[in-house]
């Protein structure tokens, strides 16, 4: 990494530790970014909400009907 100056003079083990926390912060960013983004809406649990009420509601008519 020649773009940095004084990095090739540092130790092994504290170029890991910055590599390290390039790293992470690069993760953390995008993790952060992706939930912004999609955080806004809902529309999948209501989708699943709306299922969950749809499947109780046939399971429960179903155990009303009569039996023969």
């Amino acid at each position: 990494m020649a773009g940095f100056p004084g990095y090739g003079a540092l130790a092994p083990k504290t170029k890991n530790l910055v590599m390290a926390g390039g790293l992470s912060a690069f993760v953390f960013g995008v993790y952060y970014y992706t939930m912004r983004a999609v955080g806004g809406s809902d529309e999948l649990q209501v989708a699943i909400d709306k299922f969950e009420e749809a499947k109780h509601n046939s399971e429960s008519e179903a155990s009303l009907a009569p039996k023969p």
